[in-house]
């Protein structure tokens, strides 16, 4: 059980005091409709208007407490306002703010750490390229290759989301995020992933068809692709249903790209620092990649981004080869270096892949009741979980996975789609989340199941065994936030999801 000293989340999590949106948040939603452009989505599919936040859990304007599952997609690896990130910000908003490119305490400590946190074949000769987003980052990656090369051409996969920033909205697979820029963008060719449960290349027999695949592009001279300078990939498909490749396709990908004198680039924006169980997912692979993107978790919420390219395949860049006022603002990197800091002084990345095992155990036990969950699969905190018909024709159910999105939103925890159809949900909780809300997480999670299946839809033979839980189990409150002591939703069986509860995140 997790000290009450050792809390970084709202304890008493999930409560719901009036069903959600209450009337607080249904009013604040309905001015942000009046005053905001219509195009923001996330309303939608989470109406609450949150007030505060604490390590994993959410607080909306109507006293709600979440549990959240979702993590500002990826963004809050160490949860919202985490102390020593707070304590980092705050130092330096006394110092300056803003202050170009100039070589700011923040920016070379920044670049320190972040030096030493690069995957192992980079650190000795890695040079550092800051930049605002997730899709900024993947832009100039791709700009770096075709420089590096003089080539200009880049594979990317299906299912790949690389953002939607000018021309990497082309990089990006989904064809509705097309239509939103009038970017031309650069030359993509586009490749299936090796997607293991819905194999279009035989990727449920390893990457062996997918490279055959990439071979016969590039040696045919009529398959229509005249150059290239990349390979972009997702060490695991974020945006395309928290697909996990076979485990030979990072290391033939990268032998691929060897044999073609291709740069090999890694999009770590959602897959990176810890969030697989590893610093980068591209380590569990042992692979190297010559160009690597980060953004998200970095910042800790405040925009930053970056890339990092080994400087013996890329050479010099031109000055100012790709330019932004708000690159490498010092209040996000100050707060970055922090983060770097955090996850390579402690345990919590180990942690993450101890607790991610254990994870996807419990929700493969969930999907053996359940017959509409047709996958689970995932590395880490990263975990996928696809909803299906039936499982023998795997037909994607989308309706059933928003479903459950709004399902759970209702009990308190907070969980979002992905896939091609939607039809995925995605478990991205901060990694420093409490054991006991992994619990309480789940067992609404299942409830929810049950509350949306038909008897047809139930295994006939497995049964759940809840555990009791009580006010107990809720550690006294954190300073400032009164916390009442309301049972708890039942716990499901299973050993605790925490490797060791006597330890600090």
């Amino acid at each position: 059980m997790t000290r009450a000293d050792e809390w970084l989340s709202f304890p008493d999590a999930p409560r719901i005091v009036v069903p959600p949106p209450g009337p607080r948040s249904r009013a604040l939603l309905a001015e942000q409709a009046r005053l905001e452009t219509e195009a923001v989505g996330y309303p939608h599919y989470f109406p609450i208007a949150p007030k505060v936040a604490q390590g994993a859990t959410i607080e909306d304007e109507d006293g709600n407490r979440f549990i959240d599952w979702v993590s500002g997609i990826s963004v809050l690896n160490l949860g919202h306002r985490h102390p020593r990130l707070s304590a980092a910000l705050e130092a330096q908003s006394r110092r300056i703010w803003h202050a170009l490119e100039l070589p700011t305490e923040a920016r070379i400590d920044f670049l320190r750490e972040l030096s030493d946190a690069l995957p192992p074949g980079m650190r000795s000769h890695a040079r550092i390229f800051f930049t605002v987003t997730g899709g900024d980052a993947i832009e100039t990656a791709v700009n770096l290759a075709d420089h590096a090369t003089q080539r200009h051409g880049t594979v990317a996969f299906s299912g790949a989301y690389h953002g939607v920033h000018g021309g990497a909205v082309h990089l990006t697979g989904g064809r509705r995020y097309h239509a939103t820029t009038a970017f031309a963008g650069g030359r993509v060719v586009r490749v299936p992933y090796p997607d293991p449960y819905r194999p279009v290349l035989g990727a449920d027999e390893g990457a062996a068809g997918t490279i055959a695949y990439l071979e016969h592009l590039l040696n045919d001279p009529a398959s229509g692709v005249d150059e290239a300078s990349s390979v972009l990939v997702e060490p695991i498909l974020g945006e395309g249903g928290y697909v996990v490749p076979p485990d030979d396709f990072l290391p033939s990908l990268r032998e691929f790209c060897d044999r073609h004198h291709l740069l090999l680039i890694a999009d770590e924006v959602q897959t990176g620092l810890g969030r697989t169980g590893k610093m980068w997912a591209v380590e569990h692979a042992g692979v190297t990649p010559d160009i690597l993107c980060l953004a998200k978790t970095i910042g800790g919420g405040i925009p930053l981004s970056a890339v990092a390219y080994r400087s013996d395949v890329v050479g010099e860049v031109p000055r100012g080869f790709h330019l932004g006022t708000y690159r490498g603002n010092p209040l996000a990197l100050a707060v970055g270096a922090e983060s770097l800091r955090i996850l390579r002084e402690t345990d919590l990345v180990d942690r993450t892949r101890v607790r991610g095992e254990r994870l996807l155990g419990r929700f493969r036990e969930v999907s053996a009741r359940h017959p509409t969950l047709g996958d689970v699969r995932g590395r880490g905190f990263m975990v996928g979980l696809e909803f299906v018909h039936d499982r023998p024709s795997r037909r994607p159910w989308g309706d059933r996975a928003k479903a459950m999105r709004s399902a759970l939103l209702a009990r308190g925890v907070l969980m979002h789609t992905a896939g091609a159809w939607d039809q995925v949900l995605r478990f991205m909780a901060p990694l420093v989340i409490e054991d006991e809300l992994l619990d309480r997480g789940l067992a609404a999670f299942e409830d929810a199941l049950e509350s949306l299946d038909s008897p047809a839809d139930r295994s006939p033979t497995a049964t759940r065994v809840p555990h009791p839980t009580g006010p107990a189990a809720a550690p006294h409150p954190i300073s400032g936030h009164a916390v009442p002591t309301p049972g708890l939703p039942d716990h499901l069986p299973g050993p605790p999801i925490g490797a060791r509860r006597d330890e600090k995140t």
